[in-house]
């Protein structure tokens, strides 16, 4: 598509695994051009991660590859980090996950590269940001989510904090750097007549921080560290997961006043919808189990899709927990297109992958084509920078590309 809103703005993707990948692969599917750095050889260590197809790539890399261009750059090497600067000359954007103070290291930091680009976007993204006393330190996601607070109220009550089944950290920075790209994007639009880049620096812990917005306020305000509260949430009642008798589980948020009577007359409770004790959310906060109680006997006598249409005919929200092959088979999500179908060569039929949001109208996003093979776009690249066939064969013949 030619009007998607990034055509025409050139992405440097040096990170490896997921923040900053995944922050190009957003920038990617609406319309950036995006030119992944992969060490030659195995390349991005995600290619080789979870489920693999029979040629030994990973699923997942289908989808976070997506409208690439793969160059691969042995950055180890003084003629592979030669190539990337003059990658960086006239591009828009740098995204790294490096190890803060690599890439200065290498004569590739902010400053240095600002000397012929004072344009770039300098995108950076670490555990714990590129300043203060942990900057060095190693911050995978699982270890950034502790950090942050963010698993501390995850769980039940005096058991072991959970983490989801996620790589939460590394997506949600990816989502804050890519953000912030476009922001700097703006600002540089916005002042054509003297163009300037600047650093985006994300750090993982801060990003997952940035999810906590209200409890900051709660600590200051009223000393309150707030505890996890299993399939609730802290203050809000009643929303919670209820077990049906058919062994499935459902959320029922019934939280708002109006909700809460429609809610419990419909379970007939008419004695609780009418309580002048649970009227407002401080009341059922304080009589939660009594409610909660009520709600989950009354669940437990019916199908979670009996419950569904209970709740549904009293306008109360409620749904059924997902999994994936759920949502593959559910119609809401098919008419919403959010599953895409890529060929992949190494495949006999089309890969599903997951649309990419948010939908725009006028100038939306699409998958071009699902993310390749290592070093697909090695040669096309390399020439488009001046080099000649022989420049090119000596790189490959000395393990640069």
């Amino acid at each position: 598509m030619d009007n998607k809103p990034l055509r025409g703005i050139r992405v440097i993707e040096v990170g490896q695994l997921l923040a900053g990948p995944f922050a190009g692969t957003l920038l990617a599917y609406f319309g950036a051009d995006v030119i992944k750095v992969e060490p030659p050889g195995d390349g991005d260590p995600i290619r080789g991660w979870r489920l693999l197809d029979k040629d030994g790539t990973s699923f997942w890399w289908r989808s976070l590859g997506r409208n690439k261009k793969s160059l691969t750059l042995n950055l180890r090497t003084t003629e592979g980090r030669d190539v990337l600067g003059k990658l960086l000359g006239d591009a828009d954007v740098l995204i790294e996950n490096f190890k803060p103070g690599t890439m200065e290291k290498w004569g590739l930091g902010p400053e240095d590269v600002k000397q012929q680009n004072p344009g770039l976007i300098y995108t950076r993204i670490s555990g714990y940001g590129q300043t203060g006393p942990y900057s060095s330190k190693p911050g995978y996601a699982s270890v950034t989510e502790a950090y942050s607070g963010f698993r501390s109220i995850n769980g039940f009550e005096g058991e072991v904090p959970v983490r989801p089944n996620l790589s939460l950290g590394d997506s949600v920075a990816g989502l804050h750097a890519a953000m912030g790209i476009l922001l700097a994007l703006l600002a540089r639009h916005s002042n054509e007549s003297d163009a300037k880049g600047q650093v985006v620096d994300v750090a993982l812990y801060e990003s997952m921080f940035n999810l906590m917005e209200g409890i900051v306020p709660e600590y200051s305000g009223a000393g309150e560290v707030r505890q996890p509260a299993g399939s609730t949430i802290t203050g809000i009642v009643p929303t919670n997961t209820y077990l049906c008798a058919d062994a499935k589980h459902v959320v029922i948020g019934g939280n708002g006043d109006s909700i809460y009577v429609r809610l419990m007359t419909a379970i007939g409770r008419d004695d609780l919808a009418n309580d002048p004790r649970l009227a407002g959310n401080p009341g059922r906060v304080t009589h939660q189990k009594l409610i909660d109680g009520a709600i989950a006997a009354w669940a437990d006598t019916l199908t979670s899709a009996e419950v569904i249409q209970i709740m549904e005919a009293a306008d109360v929200p409620v749904g059924a927990i997902f999994n994936i092959a759920d949502a593959f088979d559910d119609p809401h999500y098919q008419a919403r297109g959010m599953f895409e179908h890529v060929a992949v060569p190494t495949l006999d039929q089309p890969l599903a992958i997951p649309a990419i949001l948010p939908k725009l109208t006028g100038t939306p996003g699409s998958t071009e084509w699902p993310g390749g093979e290592v070093g697909s776009h090695t040669d096309e690249l390399l020439q488009s920078l001046g080099l000649n066939a022989e420049r090119i064969a000596y790189l490959r013949e000395n393990g640069i590309v």
